[in-house]
C-alpha cells in the first residue's frame, strides 16, 4: 500500500524509524516510522523500503505530537531568546499566550505604559496590534509556534484605561470592534483574568457581549475566573452564564481550588461542569500539576487599591490611611474580591521576582519570615515591597491540594498548560526567581503523573498535551501524528523523562526528550538545539487573510 502511494518519491527529507508511535488520540500505542516532506507528516508505517537524507532510529522511545501550551507567558522571554529552551526541551511545539492581558491591540498610551512581566524593564514596542505581535515574534525568530487569545482586560484598558466603573453601551461597542479586529487577525478567542484590574472591572454582561463576537468568529471564550477560593461556585456559574448567553464554547484556566477553604467544594465544582457538558455546554479545562499558584502580590489587595495601574497603585501605598484601608479590608474579608490572603496565609506566600537589587536577598523566602525579620505585620510588609520595588512583586502562593490536582487531572476534559514563561537558562537573571512549572509541567506530568502514579495512561496523557487543546481551539492540522498534519513531533523516553526544577532550584531543564522537531524542521537533537528558528503563527478560527 505505502509503495503505491508512495513510489513515486525517491526520498522522504526525514525518516522517524522503529518508535513507539503515540499518535494523540488516546488510542493504543504501535510500532511505526513516520516520514516527514517539507514542514508536513507524509507517511506513517512501515518505512524500511525507503529512505531519507536524516533518518533517527526511535526505538524504544514514544514518537508523539508536539505538545501545546494552552496557558503560556512566553511573550517576553522569546523576544529575549526565541528558543524557548525551558518549554522545548519538554516537547512543547505550540504556545498559546493572552491570559487576559493580550500584547495587542495597543494605543500609544499603553505602549508607552508597557513593561516586562519578568524583569519590570519598558518593552521596546514596535507593533499596535495583536496580529503584527504574533507576525513580530515569528520575524525576530522562534523555535515554537506561537498563538494567543485577546485579552478583555487588554481592550478594556484601551477603550476605558484603568477606571473602575461599568462600561457604557459606545465603550462596549469600541470594545467589541476591537475583539472583532483581533478575531480577524487570528486570535483563538477572547480570554479574561478576572481577579486582576482593570479585567475585574468588567460586568458579566460585558464578558458577554465580547463573548458574542468571539463566537461570531468560532472562537471561544477562556477565563481566568473571577474566585477560586470559596466563592468558586459562583464564578463557575458566570462562565456558565457567559457560555449559554454567548452560545460558544468555553475553558477555564489553570483549574483549581486555591484555598484550603475551598478544597471541600472539588466534587460539587466537578459535578457542576459535568452537568453543564451534558446539558450541551462546551466546558473544558487546562491545569498546571502543582501545588503552588503563582501571581504578584496585588492578587491580596482590593481592586480599588490598583485602580488607574501601577503608578497610581504604588503612590496610594505611600498614604498611610489607605494603607490602614487596605488593611482592615482584607483583614475583615471585606468586598467582593477573592481574598488570597486570607485564602493562603502569609507563611504560604513565597516571594519569587523583585527588580530591585536591594530586595533580592527577600527572594525565595516567606513573606510572614521577611515580616518577622522586618519586625511589622505581613501586610505592611507587602505593601512595602510593592512600593520599594515599585512592581506587584512576582510570588508563589502555596494553596492546592495535590489530591484534588489528581483528581482533575483524570477529567477526560482537562488539558495541560504551564501558566509560565519559555525561556533559556542562561538569558534570565539569576536574582529574579521564577515558578518550576515554567521547566517542567508537561515533564511532569509524563514521570510523576503518569509513570510513577498512573493516574492515566501514556496514551491518555499525550492526548490532554495534544489532540484535545488543539480540537478545544480549532487548530487544524496539529495535535495528531497524522499524514498530512503539520510535523510537530516529539520523541522522549518514558522511563526518563522527569522534571528536576523545584520550588529552591526552579532553573533546571527536564531531562528525556531526544528530538523535536517543528514544521518539520529538526529543532531539537539529542536533547540540543540545532539553531532552526521554524515556529509560525498558528491562526485562530476567525483568521482573514486579506487585512
Amino acid at each position: 500500500m505505502l509503495k503505491q502511494r508512495f513510489g513515486n518519491l525517491k526520498t522522504f527529507d526525514t525518516i522517524i524509524r522503529g518508535g513507539t508511535l503515540i499518535d494523540g488520540t488516546g488510542g493504543d500505542a504501535v510500532q511505526s516510522d513516520v516520514a516527514i516532506n517539507g514542514d508536513k507528516i507524509v507517511a506513517i508505517g512501515d518505512l524500511h523500503q525507503y529512505s531519507a537524507p536524516s533518518e533517527i532510529d526511535a526505538s524504544n522511545q514514544i514518537v508523539c505530537p508536539g505538545f501545546i501550551n494552552v496557558l503560556s507567558w512566553a511573550v517576553e522571554s522569546l523576544q529575549k531568546d526565541g528558543r524557548g529552551l525551558s518549554d522545548l526541551k519538554q516537547g512543547v511545539t505550540l504556545e498559546v499566550m493572552g491570559e487576559g492581558t493580550s500584547w495587542g491591540p495597543l494605543n500609544e498610551r499603553m505602549k508607552q505604559e508597557l513593561v516586562s512581566p519578568i524583569d519590570g524593564s519598558k518593552s521596546q514596542v514596535k507593533w499596535d496590534t495583536l496580529g503584527e505581535f504574533l507576525d513580530y515574534l515569528v520575524q525576530q525568530g522562534v523555535s515554537v509556534n506561537v498563538a494567543s487569545f485577546v485579552g478583555t482586560g487588554t481592550v478594556r484598558d484601551y477603550v476605558l484605561g484603568h477606571q473602575q466603573r461599568k462600561a457604557t453601551e459606545d465603550e462596549i461597542a469600541q470594545m467589541r470592534q476591537l475583539v472583532k479586529q483581533a478575531m480577524e487577525e487570528g486570535a483563538m478567542g477572547l480570554a479574561s483574568a478576572l481577579i486582576y484590574t482593570p479585567a475585574a472591572y468588567a460586568d458579566t454582561e460585558e464578558l458577554i457581549a465580547l463573548a458574542k463576537v468571539s463566537a461570531q468568529y468560532n472562537g471561544i471564550y477562556i477565563s481566568h475566573i473571577r474566585n477560586e477560593g470559596d466563592e468558586i461556585l459562583d464564578a463557575l456559574q458566570e462562565l456558565l452564564t457567559i457560555s449559554e448567553q454567548a452560545q460558544l464554547p468555553c475553558e477555564i484556566y489553570h483549574i483549581k481550588l486555591a484555598s484550603p477553604k475551598a478544597w471541600r467544594l472539588i466534587d460539587q465544582f466537578i459535578e457542576r461542569i459535568e452537568t453543564a457538558r451534558a446539558e450541551g455546554l462546551a466546558i473544558t479545562a487546562n491545569q498546571y500539576p502543582y501545588e503552588a499558584g503563582a501571581t504578584g502580590l496585588d492578587a491580596i489587595m482590593p481592586p480599588w487599591v490598583r485602580e488607574g495601574g501601577l503608578d497610581l497603585w504604588v503612590e496610594r501605598l505611600t498614604k498611610p490611611e489607605i494603607r490602614e484601608r487596605v488593611k482592615a479590608e482584607i483583614l475583615d474579608n471585606t468586598g467582593d474580591w477573592e481574598n488570597m490572603y486570607l485564602d493562603v496565609g502569609a507563611e504560604n506566600i513565597l516571594l519569587l521576582s523583585m527588580v530591585n537589587p536591594e530586595l533580592h536577598h527577600f527572594s525565595g523566602r516567606r513573606l510572614a519570615d521577611v515580616a518577622r525579620e522586618c519586625g511589622v505585620h505581613p501586610l505592611d510588609m507587602a505593601m512595602d515591597l510593592v512600593v520599594v520595588d515599585h512592581s506587584s512583586v512576582f510570588c508563589c502562593y502555596f494553596s492546592m491540594s495535590s489530591e484534588n490536582i489528581y483528581k482533575k487531572f483524570q477529567k477526560p476534559w482537562v488539558s495541560i498548560c504551564s501558566d509560565s514563561e519559555a525561556e533559556c537558562i542562561e538569558m534570565a537573571n539569576p536574582q529574579l526567581g521564577t515558578h518550576p512549572r515554567a521547566y517542567g509541567s508537561f515533564a511532569k506530568v509524563l514521570g510523576e503523573f503518569v509513570r510513577e502514579k498512573k493516574l492515566v495512561s501514556l496514551p491518555e496523557a499525550i492526548r490532554k498535551m495534544t489532540s484535545l487543546p488543539a480540537s478545544n481551539l480549532k487548530i487544524k492540522k496539529r495535535g495528531l501524528i497524522k499524514q498530512d498534519y503539520y510535523a510537530d513531533i516529539v520523541v522522549f523516553d518514558a522511563e526518563r523523562i522527569t522534571a528536576t526544577s523545584t520550588y529552591s532550584e526552579p532553573r533546571s531543564y527536564a531531562e528525556g526528550v531526544s528530538h523535536v522537531w517543528v514544521n518539520g524542521k529538526h529543532t531539537l537533537k539529542e536533547g540540543q538545539h540545532t539553531g532552526a528558528f521554524a515556529g509560525q503563527v498558528v491562526r485562530g478560527p476567525g483568521y482573514v487573510n486579506e487585512q
